[in-house]
């Protein structure tokens, strides 16, 4: 009964194309033979397949964060915020997708995963380029980073010129700066190679943007976009703390880290300090 309403309603939808022999198809579009091709397993064991997906998943999203930070940083260049409100709205809505794959990634129980760790050999997710990426373009900056992708020149190239770029907080405050905020020269004309550090005019420039918010509305609002992202990513590293934790316990990490160890000292880092000590003074 059920197969024929199925059919029945098929049949009803006159309009619907199945002829593609000479037509792009949904999966010619996205590429599918290429995407579902790329999940090889270097061991026979069934949880391997879960590993994989979720690392692979996970890069997916963190391209798409790329691509929005990068614009949303091109766009407050040209004092476009409300452009760039979007494209920040979605990085944080995207930080939630990868949040919820630590749920999925924790169902891999210690025993199952010790069946094809050894397979990894070195490989870890502390070598993603594209999470040290995201990294770069929020302003955090390792130069020690950059040499684990000496191996791949086209890698090493965008990691660089990220890392030599202004992050999205640097061009926040050079925002704050057009706006007509007392900015101390130093950071406005700073080597954005390096991390930023605390500095005492910002934080007095983003208080007096909360203390009169009619007044600084956009600048306000850039603010709080800014403060999501920050704390989705803070989020998103304890959920990735603690699902290591519940696998691996307190091994060391394939790629040679301290593994829970190391992904406790990062939980301290803030992206954008001022922000946060803001609200302690309001």
């Amino acid at each position: 009964m059920k197969g024929n309403q199925t059919n029945d309603t098929f049949k009803s939808e006159k309009g619907i194309h199945t002829d593609f022999k000479e037509k792009m198809t949904y999966g010619d579009y996205l590429q599918l033979d290429t995407l579902l091709d790329s999940q090889k397993r270097l061991s026979n064991h069934h949880d391997e397949m879960l590993f994989i997906v979720i690392h692979q998943v996970s890069e997916l999203w963190l391209k798409l964060i790329i691509h929005e930070t990068q614009a949303a940083i091109a766009a407050i260049q040209k004092g476009e915020l409300q452009a760039s409100f979007k494209m920040l709205s979605r990085v944080s809505r995207t930080q939630a997708q990868i949040i919820q794959a630590w749920d999925v990634l924790s169902t891999l129980t210690p025993a199952e995963y010790m069946e094809f760790r050894d397979q990894l050999g070195n490989a870890s997710g502390f070598q993603s380029y594209q999470y040290r990426l995201v990294e770069f373009v929020l302003g955090y900056k390792t130069p020690f980073i950059l040499k684990i992708y000496e191996k791949d020149p086209k890698v090493h190239t965008i990691m660089e010129k990220a890392y030599h770029a202004p992050g999205l907080y640097d061009v926040s405050i050079q925002a704050l700066s057009r706006a007509g905020f007392d900015i101390n020269p130093e950071v406005l004309n700073r080597d954005f190679s390096e991390t930023y550090e605390k500095d005492d005019s910002v934080e007095a420039a983003w208080l007096a943007v909360y203390q009169d918010v009619d007044n600084n509305w956009e600048l306000y609002q850039l603010a709080e976009k800014l403060v999501d992202i920050e704390d989705w990513f803070q989020q998103w590293r304890f959920r990735h703390m603690k699902t290591v934790e519940r696998i691996i316990g307190h091994k060391t990490g394939t790629g040679g880290s301290s593994g829970v160890g190391y992904l406790k000292k990062v939980l301290d880092h803030y992206f954008f300090p001022e922000l946060w000590s803001i609200r302690t003074k309001l």
